[in-house]
């Protein structure tokens, strides 16, 4: 029997319509699907005055995690600026650190922000904890060097979308508990936060063809936990495991109606304010996995980055 699923927003369906649609990952298709050129970042920087610095730091076990610092040009050194700490998308098991980075350079725009996005390593070829890892230990480098990087310290924003919305979650998770580096705020876009793949959404979404389904998601959470028991698996990595989300910083939750994500995103946000926390939440009725990421042009699109944008505003005077 076929579940009823929230329709598509009419604008986002007939864009949809045009774009090739799958159902499920494999190997194969992944290895075809990182063959795709990278986000064209020059393009992006092309009109934009920004200093723009490459590095690279030490993960845990030594291996090198790269990232990009983009800093306004031209700015007043005098004034420490905000940071946006991108973590970007891809199922955990492609993408790189210029995908999605359209999303946080309109708040290097808006903002004065500086830009740091991280080169996390990924699944299958890196497992368990390796991806969080990678991403909190270019966060302490970010922190440690605040002052040399002209930003400041205590207006940092972890932000992702996709894969990159649940490794901020297990960044922030990690923070908290490790007590450092201090973390303004999260900002979670369309997170990929539970690596069981039984929510109501998750299962509208299988048998599909989509932008993410739960055959995909399920090829994702595979490949970085591989043979883990649901006891054995992190809450760093899956955080809709931490049994106590209290002591997070204010937290922006987004989703759409019509995407596996919608339900974990919505109970995250559920249970931070269960426990007292501030979490902003939005389900942009009729949109689908990464819908403005893919069609930033819509309406609807237009409208929840808009809505992001005007939450940092508040938060970031």
């Amino acid at each position: 029997m076929t579940m009823a699923r929230p329709a598509l927003d009419p604008e986002l369906r007939e864009l949809l319509a045009e774009m090739p649609l799958i159902s499920q990952l494999t190997p194969q298709v992944l290895a075809q699907l990182r063959q795709l050129p990278s986000t064209p970042i020059e393009s992006l920087l092309e009109h934009r005055q920004v200093d723009r610095r490459e590095i690279t730091v030490p993960a845990k076990d030594g291996a090198p995690i790269p990232l990009s610092v983009l800093s306004p040009a031209n700015t007043d050194r005098t004034t420490a600026a905000p940071c946006i700490y991108w973590i970007h998308g891809g199922g955990m098991v492609m993408g790189d650190r210029f995908s999605q980075i359209d999303i946080p350079l309109e708040w290097l725009d808006q903002f004065g922000a500086v830009v740091v996005s991280v080169d996390y390593r990924l699944a299958p070829e890196a497992t368990g904890t390796v991806l969080v890892d990678d991403c909190y230990r270019g966060l302490l480098w970010v922190a440690e060097h605040a002052a040399e990087l002209g930003i400041d310290p205590a207006r940092i924003v972890v932000a992702g979308a996709s894969a990159g919305g649940g490794l901020a979650a297990g960044v922030t998770l990690l923070a908290r508990d490790l007590r450092s580096p201090a973390i303004a705020a999260q900002m979670l876009i369309c997170p990929m936060l539970d690596h069981r793949n039984t929510t109501t959404s998750s299962r509208q979404y299988s048998g599909v063809p989509g932008v993410w389904t739960g055959e995909m998601n399920a090829f994702g959470w595979g490949s970085v936990l591989g043979d883990l028991t649901d006891a054995a698996v992190s809450e760093y990595v899956s955080p809709a495991l931490a049994e106590d989300l209290s002591g997070l910083p204010t937290t922006y939750i987004d989703t759409g109606s019509a995407e596996v994500f919608r339900d974990e995103g919505t109970d995250y946000a559920t249970r931070i304010w269960a426990v007292g926390g501030q979490a902003e939440l939005h389900v942009w009725a009729g949109g689908f996995h990464g819908f403005d990421a893919l069609y930033p042009q819509a309406h609807i699109s237009t409208t929840a980055r808009r809505t992001r944008t005007d939450w940092l505003a508040r938060l970031l005077p």
